[in-house]
């Protein structure tokens, strides 16, 4: 019987402790059904990452990039630009791939391009798409790109440059939208951008943000629903983090179990597709055990893993494989897995 997003995923969310733990199991071996026994550990260069089985080999292996730098119109009330300041600005298509020079001069893999929106939800990349593509063409570099909110114009560009991924937010109720991002059909454009992407055969990893809406859930479902219908190369489940000086600074976020839920969800409604736990979540003690979950629910693939991952993912019987680089480039890693 197949598992419906939006039909079947209020059980998961509902159920109780020992009933959630039935449903963990069954996600588990729907992932050992159609993908192998590699778990792949994502540890991208833009934070210094060390536990005991792994650490950076490279700190230039893979960089992320600002094309605003710190700077950025929506003022989300989750980020206010807080997250950018941890990139590296290159605000000029020169100084883009000057940076992207600078990784492959280094020995590195690749590049996240990034930035601040304008007030309508655009990552202004158009005037980055040589830049970019010379660093695909010329530099044989992994370019993962987050967009945005993205017209179709921009998407056939981004195509043409032959970037490696495109990633995106993506929030499945319009009030919520408006009010956390600022933005009107928030939900509508979002879904229109997958749809552009895709047409241009560009690989998209869109993400989900689990307690957007202060710390509690509101249509993290209907987001799965909308990124399901479209066929995804890899979904990346995220969870807010409470940053200092932002609105959400004093908000709890959702706990572990709650994260967990939606990943289980996630993987029983796309059995088949490569699933992540990115690098957006709380740190400490909350993010152990967000990643036992993560492990346990049936995640493809984990970045900034703990050793406490690591170690549950062994014992599951599964083999940690790490690489510096950004997990939204999993469908890379996956595609040489075979599927029943």
């Amino acid at each position: 019987m197949t598992f419906a997003i939006l039909e079947d995923g209020p059980d998961v969310l509902n159920s109780v402790p020992d009933e959630y733990e039935m449903w963990l199991s069954k996600a588990f071996q729907i992932r050992r059904t159609y993908f192998q026994d590699t778990l792949y550990c994502y540890s991208p260069t833009g934070y210094p990452y060390r536990i005991p089985a792994h650490g950076h080999t490279n700190p230039h292996n893979f960089a992320s990039l600002s094309v605003t730098g710190t700077s950025c119109s929506l003022h989300c009330d989750h980020c206010d630009a807080k997250l950018l300041k941890g990139m590296e600005s290159t605000i000029t298509p020169e100084q883009l791939f000057h940076a992207c020079q600078k990784v492959k001069e280094r020995g590195g893999e690749g590049v996240l391009i990034s930035g601040g929106s304008d007030t309508q939800g655009h990552v202004p990349l158009d005037q980055f798409i040589d830049a970019i593509k010379a660093a695909k063409e010329k530099l044989g570099l992994k370019v993962v790109v987050h967009t945005g909110i993205v017209s179709e114009e921009t998407a056939i560009a981004l195509g043409e440059s032959g970037i490696d991924a495109a990633m995106l937010d993506i929030i499945g109720d319009d009030v919520l939208a408006q009010q956390v991002y600022h933005l009107e059909e928030g939900s509508a454009r979002m879904a229109k951008s997958l749809d552009v992407l895709k047409e241009q055969g560009i690989p998209i990893a869109p993400h989900v943000l689990v307690g957007l809406n202060y710390g509690t859930l509101t249509g993290e479902l209907e987001a799965l629903d909308m990124i399901a219908s479209r066929n995804p190369d890899a979904v990346v489940i995220i969870a807010l983090n409470p940053l200092p000086k932002t609105p959400m600074a004093n908000v709890s976020p959702p706990t572990p179990e709650m994260i967990g839920r939606i990943m289980t969800i996630t993987r029983l409604g796309l059995p088949r597709t490569p699933l992540l736990l990115g690098c957006a979540r709380p740190i400490g003690d909350h993010k152990v055990q967000t990643d036992l979950h993560a492990v346990k629910s049936g995640m493809n693939g984990i970045a900034y893993i703990s050793q406490e991952g690591v170690d549950a993912a062994q014992e599951l019987g599964l083999s940690p494989v790490f690489k510096d680089i950004c997990c939204s480039l999993a469908p890379i890693d996956l595609s040489s897995e075979s599927s029943p």
